[in-house]
């Protein structure tokens, strides 16, 4: 008797280790279980930790809530003004709803996947090569809510989406540095044309200066001789201003008396009587 009753407390706990180790489950602190019993879903939602669950009734599905970084590969299309270029992408979603992302849809990844291409083909229609290139935080709100929108229904959050890199055919590359030289060059340009400007300026002003103060004129020129001669070179070139020369002049003229003046004059013309004489000769 008292063998039968030992048999039977070791099969019963027998058959208790084995009903724990099947209804035992684990969940992790990144995780949430979703549980079944025959087929229906359970409201609650298991947390991390030790948990229970009924063997061969209940089946727990574990969901990760970490934030999912997805590559979207490359889109090829054609922006509004008619350019062909080749888009990529990269999404970060986590899953908020653990029993949505289960039952709502058969694969959450492959739907938010194919749901972020699709709408980067959009953006892309949608947009203009200029903005790709310069106004990617735009965009990449625009391409966040366009895949959030039904997103949402899945229990998935949209946490980030970044629009990588814009591949350009050759041809449009070459275009567009011309146009950048050229740009540069009328920039080089007008900035040329403004100093010319502020030069002119400066130097009409300095012009009037010494036009009112004639040493000043004089005071310049012997500074650029001291400059030239800083140099050290064998051949020195001096300047002679024709304001000096005209000075010169008027300062002879005003000194000569007017006979002398004119005497050289009348010594130019020929007497007309010799030429008469000897043409009669």
């Amino acid at each position: 008797m008292l063998e039968a009753l030992v048999a039977a407390g070791v099969t019963l706990a027998s058959a208790g280790v084995v009903y724990v180790m099947a209804a035992a489950r684990v969940v992790k602190q990144y995780e949430r279980g979703v549980v079944f019993r025959l087929g229906r879903l359970r409201d609650e939602v298991r947390g991390p930790g030790f948990t229970m669950i009924v063997p061969f009734v209940d089946r727990l599905q574990k969901v990760n809530m970490q934030v999912v970084t997805m590559p979207v590969p490359a889109q090829e299309g054609i922006t509004r003004d008619n350019v062909t270029v080749r888009v990529d992408a990269v999404v970060y979603f986590k899953v908020t709803g653990p029993a949505e992302a289960v039952v709502r849809v058969e694969d959450y990844r492959f739907a938010v996947a194919q749901m972020a291409q699709t709408s980067l083909r959009s953006i892309i229609g949608k947009s203009e090569l200029d903005d790709l290139l310069s106004s990617r935080e735009k965009l990449n709100q625009g391409l966040e809510l366009m895949i959030d929108s039904p997103a949402v229904e899945w229990g998935v959050t949209i946490d980030r989406v970044e629009i990588k890199d814009v591949s350009l055919p050759e041809t449009m590359k070459r275009s567009m540095a011309r146009q950048a030289e050229a740009d540069r060059e009328r920039r080089a340009r007008v900035i040329n044309a403004d100093a010319e400007l502020q030069a002119s300026k400066k130097l009409a002003e300095a012009a009037q200066q010494m036009a009112d103060t004639p040493a000043a004129l004089q005071l310049r020129l012997l500074q650029t001789v001291t400059a030239v001669a800083a140099e050290k070179n064998s051949t020195l070139v001096l300047p002679f201003p024709v304001e000096l020369l005209r000075f010169l002049e008027k300062a002879q003229q005003q000194g000569v008396p007017p006979q002398v003046a004119a005497q050289p004059v009348q010594e130019q013309l020929p007497p007309a009587g010799g030429e008469s004489g000897a043409g009669g000769g």
